[in-house]
């Protein structure tokens, strides 16, 4: 039986697995698909404190690195479903069953679908929720980012070096995002601001995207702007199904200032949480957190 097991393998779960071996917590990470989580594909990460601009990758690269250099086990794997025996947590995965006294969820979340027409078929072929991953594609091109938060301004910017021209649409008049960020795109000649609008469809021929259509929310009037990629960037759901615990109406991990869930020796950290903030560095200070959190319950583990 481990002390615990982490789940999830990014910024809140790597520091997590750092502090746990730092203070001897028989520790394995489970992550199901690359380690690093949605960060490890940003293009550039310019907040991140002692690093003034570095790559998604390259930041994940020294986290992995530092946690495995501590002789963390990480593991490839996918958990199905968490159950309790007496306080022994029970963890069926893919490959098999764990058993922990303690569990740090830090799975993350995924990016938002808008749902409109075409966007669905037209993924992989037009459509994504990557730029880092698909920008190079549309080079020369013209196409849309979709969103008003830090992720589409920062992710039109990446697009404006590679396509032709940038369409920039968003549901209200003032965007969400760092005035940094916001004020970088605004001096970009090839990126065009399209507020107070909204996509409608994602019209295609032959299998690709060759258009949008967009709705201006204070005429009601539609029409296509002739692209070649949709990049949609409009909000995030946590990655929780697997875990039953309290969360709030979008499914985001309810936690107290100690990352205690409404389940003992049960844990979340990170952007799976309830948090008004979705960083890497606050990630970070979750998982310390929760690591030293988990340590006192371990002490004091009983098995019923």
């Amino acid at each position: 039986m481990y002390d615990l097991i982490i789940v999830g393998g990014g910024p809140g779960g790597l520091t997590a697995g750092i502090y746990a071996q730092r203070s001897r917590l028989k520790t394995v990470l489970i992550e199901k698909e690359m380690v690093g989580g949605q960060i490890a594909v940003s293009d550039v990460i310019e907040n991140y404190p002692g690093f003034p601009s570095i790559s998604g990758a390259g930041l994940m690269e020294k986290f992995e690195e530092h946690a495995r250099g501590l002789g963390l086990e990480i593991r490839f794997d996918e958990v199905m479903n968490i159950t309790l025996d007496g306080n022994v947590k029970v963890l069926k995965t893919a490959e098999g069953e764990l058993r922990a006294k303690a569990v740090i969820i830090s799975t993350g979340a995924k990016p938002r679908r808008l749902g409109v027409p075409g966007e669905r078929e037209l993924t992989g072929k037009g459509v994504s929720y990557c730029a880092t991953c698909d920008g190079p594609f549309f080079r020369g091109r013209n196409v849309m980012v979709v969103g008003g938060g830090d992720t589409a301004v920062k992710e039109a910017v990446y697009l404006s070096k590679l396509a032709a021209k940038v369409s920039l649409v968003h549901r209200r008049d003032k965007f969400r995002a760092e005035k940094m960020h916001l004020e970088k795109a605004q001096a970009t000649a090839n990126i065009e601001f399209l507020t107070s609008c909204a996509l409608k469809e994602i019209k295609s021929e032959a299998g690709v995207v060759t258009a949008a259509a967009i709705q201006d929310l204070k005429t009601n009037e539609v029409r296509d702007i002739v692209v070649e990629g949709v990049f949609i960037f409009v909000g995030i759901n946590p990655t929780t199904d697997f875990v039953d615990v309290d969360k709030d109406e979008s499914g985001f991990i309810k936690t107290n200032q100690r990352l205690e869930t409404s389940v003992p020796g049960i844990y979340a950290v990170g952007d799976c949480r309830t948090t008004p903030l979705l960083q890497v560095a606050t990630a970070v200070g979750d998982g310390a957190i929760a690591a030293h959190i988990v340590d006192g319950y371990v002490e004091e583990f009983k098995e019923r």
